[in-house]
């Protein structure tokens, strides 16, 4: 199968931050600290497919944050963060003009609502997977977020402890480099 020409990173960003798929571990600020990932475990990202449950391996960049600003104040970060509203959300229907994309809700396609109750998007790292193009099937909505309060796998995401995110949250810049490794 040919390999898209998006999933190729021309220049690797400097990487700041390492997810170790197979320990469950993210590795920054020369500390690793446990995460979570997709309940079917972690695959190629040109193999990844919408709604396989499992975490796309690569090499990202991480492009802005979103924040529940009813629940915590901004982050304190370099990384860009916009509160999230309760119409807003992220496109997950192949077929649509806006897939992988941020919506805003009524969306008459099927969707990913970003304003949730669990707390698990109360902080929401967006970066660069299958987004320039989106390619229809290949993966949408692949975060980083905040870990469930049971500890739960996510269907394809990175999540951390609320601890680990809020120190994390002090190491991010624009443009910085998340690598999603086996």
């Amino acid at each position: 199968m040919p390999v898209s020409s998006h999933y190729i990173t021309k220049k690797r960003p400097d990487v700041n931050i390492i997810v170790k798929a197979s320990a469950k571990i993210v590795q920054f600020g020369g500390k690793s600290y446990p995460c979570r990932i997709g309940r079917k475990g972690a695959i190629a990202q040109a193999l990844g497919r919408e709604g396989d449950e499992k975490t796309p391996l690569g090499d990202y960049i991480l492009r802005f944050g979103l924040y529940r600003e009813d629940r915590l104040p901004r982050p304190k970060s370099a990384l860009t963060f916009r509160p999230l509203r309760e119409n807003d959300g992220w496109c997950d229907d192949s077929d649509d003009a806006a897939y992988n994309r941020f919506i805003r809700l009524p969306h008459k396609a099927s969707h990913e609502k970003l304003w949730r109750e669990d707390g698990a998007y109360d902080i929401i790292l967006v970066m660069n997977h299958n987004d320039s193009p989106p390619e229809p099937g290949m993966g949408s909505a692949v975060f980083c977020h905040i870990a469930q309060f049971d500890d739960r796998e996510t269907l394809g995401c990175v999540a951390f402890a609320p601890e680990v995110m809020v120190r994390l949250l002090r190491h991010l810049k624009p443009g910085m480099g998340l690598s999603i490794q086996e």
